[in-house]
């Protein structure tokens, strides 16, 4: 499929040129729920004071979709769909200018029960030496050159799609390889690409693909991919696709939405309003087992992705119409629970003890995850628009995407 370069897009930059030391620069922010695929920010420092409202340094439009903004050195990526192109665009990090935007054509049509959610791409890619790895709406997966913008392998999509929202699993990098869950509704594959020339390195079609991505971890002495697909939770080898382990974990309409938790020995899953459960991996005999360590009604997930400050799992339960909560990851036991109707989804992220709820109204709300109840620090609005995206924190910098604009703030 042949690049297309999309020129004189109308760029609007908020108070640009504004310098990059006055702004808090701190850790990359590379791939999916930030540097170890747990939704840590490595790099913030808790302010003295906090500001009664954060400074807004630019803002740009970079079209819809809700892949998450990737952080290299000065460049912040997106991947998004403006008119009838998925493109990837690089954009200074202190200034918000554009310095390339390289798109495909991807015509796309939602269904209409997702419509509302419109037909930007979902998965967030991934950076490595280099190199940009993306998948878009219609299954066409890309290597880009993060320099230029110039593509330097693309394999095609089809119309072979999931149920409702489309490829949402991000994309992960192992060794020499990035590993996507192609395919859709009933026939999907995991598959491992060769991150020079996108050859295929193995597969696994076991299953089709869920709208939650990958991790990577070391489980009974093996390297391997944990990842929720349509209908089950399921173990592989990274190094060569094959099946280790699977469980069974089926959603009422398959959309399975939640990255695992790797808890030393054991994994944290939750799906489309049922419990979150817990569950130990294991090698005995030359046979895998799986064994239910604890479930938690209290937790009960969809779309959003918690997180394990100390003991604890913190996250947002679909629950009383949206109602925060703080689970032993250990036990399973609930340790507090806030009061009920606090929105219908959030994106979570932790720095510390600190944790961050971006609510899919606009709205972050900054939390202390070592409380023993829930204990809200300070709230700040920060977009006008409905906001699925996992913000990208680094420094006292957040980058924010709502339906179509990334916006910049600051703590100062």
């Amino acid at each position: 499929m042949k690049l297309a370069v999309i020129g004189s897009v109308a760029v609007a930059v908020v108070m640009a040129g504004v310098a990059a030391q006055g702004q808090g620069q701190g850790a990359d922010y590379t791939q999916w729920r930030g540097p170890n695929r747990d939704g840590s920010v490595a790099s913030f420092t808790e302010p003295r004071a906090w500001p009664d409202q954060l400074t807004q340094r630019w803002k740009v439009e970079v079209g819809t979709g809700y892949a998450t903004p990737i952080l290299v050195g000065d460049r912040v990526y997106q991947f998004g769909r403006l008119n009838d192109q998925e493109t990837m665009q690089a954009l200074d990090a202190a200034s918000g200018k554009v310095l390339w935007r390289t798109g495909y054509p991807a015509n796309f049509t939602m269904q209409s029960a997702t419509v509302r959610h419109g037909p930007g791409p979902k998965s967030t890619p991934v950076f490595s030496n280099g190199r940009l790895y993306s998948i878009g709406m219609t299954g066409i997966v890309t290597a880009w050159d993060a320099a230029s913008g110039k593509q330097i392998w693309q394999k095609p999509g089809s119309d072979l799609v999931p149920m409702f929202t489309t490829h949402s699993f991000s994309p992960i990098i192992e060794d020499n390889t990035v590993i996507f869950h192609v395919g859709g509704h009933m026939k999907g594959a995991l598959t491992a690409f060769d991150i020079a020339t996108g050859n295929v390195r193995w597969t696994w079609d076991g299953d089709g693909p869920g709208y939650g991505s990958p991790v990577v971890a070391d489980l009974g002495g093996t390297r391997q991919l944990i990842t929720i697909t349509q209908g089950k939770v399921v173990g592989v080898n990274v190094a060569t696709g094959a099946l280790l382990w699977e469980r069974a974990f089926v959603s009422p309409n398959f959309t399975n939405g939640m990255t695992p938790i790797v808890n030393g020995q054991s994994v944290i899953v939750s799906g489309n309003g049922g419990p979150t459960v817990a569950f130990a991996v294991a090698q005995r005999n030359n046979q895998w087992n799986t064994e239910t360590l604890w479930e938690n009604t209290d937790s009960q997930l969809r779309f959003t992705n918690p997180v394990v400050v100390g003991n604890a799992l913190i996250g947002m339960s679909t629950r009383n119409s949206g109602q925060y909560y703080g689970v032993d990851v250990t036990t399973g036991k609930t340790l507090w629970l806030s009061e009920p109707r606090q929105g219908t989804n959030a994106a979570v992220a932790k720095a510390g003890s600190l944790v961050f709820f971006l609510e899919d109204d606009g709205e972050l709300l900054v939390t202390r995850g070592n409380a023993p109840a829930f204990e809200a620090v300070k709230r700040y609005k920060v977009a006008d628009s409905e906001t699925w995206t996992q913000p990208a924190i680094s420094g006292n910098r957040i980058f924010v995407k709502d339906v179509t604009s990334l916006t910049l703030w600051t703590l100062q």
